[in-house]
């Protein structure tokens, strides 16, 4: 998917009716994952692959329909959005045009990911998440 073309919320809608069959869960939180193939920030039409993802201890067990995915590690530079998610675009600006460019810091070619913790809903005004992104 893209930012233009963005698919999150269907994505979601069909993982977490799902989401109990997966086994040897670490945890009762979410993550939101992203996979671009260029570094940098994205822009509308860079093109990514989405991940609806739970965190678990192995992968012995998967269920039908589902993949497992191993991230690549490394580090990350985290911050907090705090809001719903129709306000996640202005969070993102400030991370990628007002700290990164100061940082010292470069934006990695691994995972970007939001982690969410149960109970997380998109339009709830007082929502957390932390957000994870790969820098060298």
């Amino acid at each position: 998917m893209s930012l233009s073309n963005n698919r999150t919320a269907e994505l979601w809608r069909g993982f977490m009716p799902r989401r109990q069959s997966v086994s040897n869960r670490i945890g009762n939180h979410y993550l939101s994952l992203q996979k671009y193939r260029e570094p940098g920030p994205p822009k509308p039409d860079t093109v990514f692959e989405k991940w609806a993802a739970v965190e678990v201890s192995d992968f012995d067990t998967v269920p039908s329909g589902m993949e497992p995915y191993e991230m690549e590690g490394g580090e990350y530079a985290v911050f907090v959005h705090r809001g719903p998610a129709s306000t996640f675009p202005q969070t993102m600006s400030a991370v990628f045009q007002e700290w990164l460019p100061g940082s010292g810091f470069q934006v990695d070619s691994r995972e970007h990911f939001e982690l969410l913790e149960d109970g997380y809903s998109p339009i709830d005004p007082m929502a957390t998440e932390e957000v994870w992104i790969p820098i060298r």
